[in-house]
């Protein structure tokens, strides 16, 4: 799976708004203030920010006081629903739904692994909220893949 700039960043960006949103759930804060701790460059945070506003993830409010936070419980948040927030579906095979192409003869088997792997990945992405990394607390489904051979390595 490759993991996208845009997705890499947000995800950090909510992990700040998670942070302040322990401390105060109303509190706005500042892109730029995100931006600098997480050394994002500012305008692509923007477009981050926007997206993620357009899905309800982030909430966001102008002005001197303005700024933005969590649009919901960071409980209910998952790394999933940011993937797709700014990336679009979390497998998909030249743009479509591997459910929606068909393939025959000697690839004709091919769908069901493409399948198999967005399942893989929903098992891990969805079970993760950003309540859960915020508290440094990964849940022993995904933990346990942590420890499998090979897991720490390029391959």
């Amino acid at each position: 799976m490759n993991i996208s700039a845009k997705a890499d960043y947000g995800m950090r960006a909510l992990l700040e708004l998670t942070g302040s949103y322990a401390v105060n759930p109303m509190a706005w804060l500042k892109g730029d203030a995100i931006a600098t701790t997480q050394d994002i460059p500012m305008k692509f945070l923007e477009g981050i920010l926007r997206q993620l506003r357009m899905s309800g993830i982030v909430a966001s409010h102008r002005g001197a006081e303005g700024g933005y936070r969590l649009g919901r419980a960071p409980e209910s948040i998952t790394v999933a629903d940011v993937i797709r927030a700014l990336d679009g579906p979390l497998a998909a095979v030249r743009g479509q739904r591997p459910e929606d192409i068909a393939y025959h003869g000697t690839s004709e088997n091919l769908q069901q692994i493409w399948v198999a792997v967005r399942g893989a990945l929903r098992g891990v992405l969805e079970s993760v909220t950003l309540a859960d990394l915020a508290s440094d607390h990964i849940p022993d489904g995904v933990k346990s893949l942590l420890t499998q051979p090979g897991a720490w390595e390029r391959r």
